[in-house]
């Protein structure tokens, strides 16, 4: 299956540290060689890189991994095709648009039987995966519920995380989905985060040698969240979520979750 990575953080921060031991996953320490893709929010925008062939041959990896983009919320994935061949369209995150904010969608997992029960009508998939189609009926769902944007959009948030529970039992649904400020890890079976706050300290990447010491890179005040499939370091303590529930989190911080 595909592995997820994100960041929420309650300053603009760059997330190379985090991609660089993501980005072996793709070929080289994991199976994961069928595409990758990443998208960094900046205020309303947000810009998105992909790419078919393998994270650790990626030129446009080593351009990402050499060139920090400072961001609050990220959203990236590294593909292992079961649905749809590999390609550019059917390589995540996806994107859409809703109540003029930018929503991203990034999967792990595998869908049966979805064909007949999931059938967005507004958000219509591009390519060939059932997770672009899930992505597509979640949004039309969280549309009919919400014809205008809610007061408070973390009530969108627990909507979706209903919704992506359902999934659930169509087969291995783990969700990364973001609107920029908020974004939401659902759990289907693997999940881990993991929060760093002052003090910091030095962390040591599990799938290439690079260590760091965040201490040096921060301010007593930064808060940032990492979330990935698998613990991305050896020498710190993740928090593995129980399969069915979910974290919301808005500038790094846990703002609700539920199972």
């Amino acid at each position: 299956m595909c592995e997820l990575l994100a960041m929420s953080a309650n300053v603009p921060t760059d997330i190379v540290f985090s991609f660089t031991g993501l980005v072996e996953r793709g070929g080289k320490t994991g199976p994961h060689k069928d595409g990758w893709g990443i998208t960094f929010y900046d205020g309303p925008g947000n810009r998105t890189f992909k790419d078919p062939d393998p994270s650790c041959h990626s030129e446009v990896a080593s351009l990402l991994k050499s060139y920090p983009i400072k961001s609050k919320t990220v959203v990236s994935h590294i593909r292992q095709a079961n649905r749809g061949k590999v390609s550019l369209e059917n390589t995540h995150p996806f994107n859409r648009e809703l109540w003029g904010r930018n929503w991203c969608f990034a999967h792990n997992g595998q869908l049966s039987g979805y064909k007949d029960k999931l059938k967005p009508r507004r958000f219509l998939p591009v390519g060939a995966t059932d997770s672009e189609l899930a992505f597509c009926h979640l949004m039309d769902k969280l549309a009919q519920r919400y014809p205008e944007k809610p007061a408070k959009r973390e009530q969108a948030f627990r909507f979706l995380a209903k919704e992506g529970q359902k999934l659930q039992q169509l087969g291995v649904f783990n969700m990364l989905i973001s609107d920029g400020p908020y974004l939401l890890a659902l759990c289907g079976n693997n999940l881990h985060w993991i929060t760093r706050r002052a003090p910091f300290g030095e962390a040591r990447l599990i799938d290439t040698e690079m260590v760091i010491d965040f201490q040096k890179e921060t301010t007593p005040n930064d808060v940032v969240t990492v979330i990935a499939t698998r613990p991305l370091t050896c020498n710190e303590q993740w928090h593995k979520m129980d399969p069915g529930s979910w974290c919301l989190f808005k500038d790094g911080e846990v703002v609700a979750q539920g199972k």
